[in-house]
């Protein structure tokens, strides 16, 4: 059985909804709450995107909203912490 292939639009707002959310985990708990800051700013804006695309008339296309949430993800690069890749970002 072979998989369908996604459409490059879509392909790339889950690139972008992934990109979103994989940020790497806190190496220590003091690190936790600006690790957590970042994550729902970045979970909040790819929740809006999704809505946005999903929505019964969508305002605008898939590509559109990729752009408009990697806009927003740069706005909340995952910095500010230490994670378990050992390095600060």
């Amino acid at each position: 059985m072979t998989t369908p292939e996604i459409p490059a639009p879509v392909r790339e707002l889950l690139a972008a909804v992934l990109e979103a959310i994989d940020l790497p985990y806190p190496a220590t708990l003091g690190d936790s709450e600006r690790y957590r800051e970042v994550l729902e700013q970045r979970v909040m804006h790819a929740a809006i995107a999704l809505r946005n695309v999903l929505a019964d008339r969508p305002l605008m296309d898939i590509a559109w909203d990729t752009e408009y949430l990697r806009e927003r993800l740069a706005e909340h690069p995952p910095t500010g912490y230490r994670h378990t890749g050992g390095e600060s970002r």
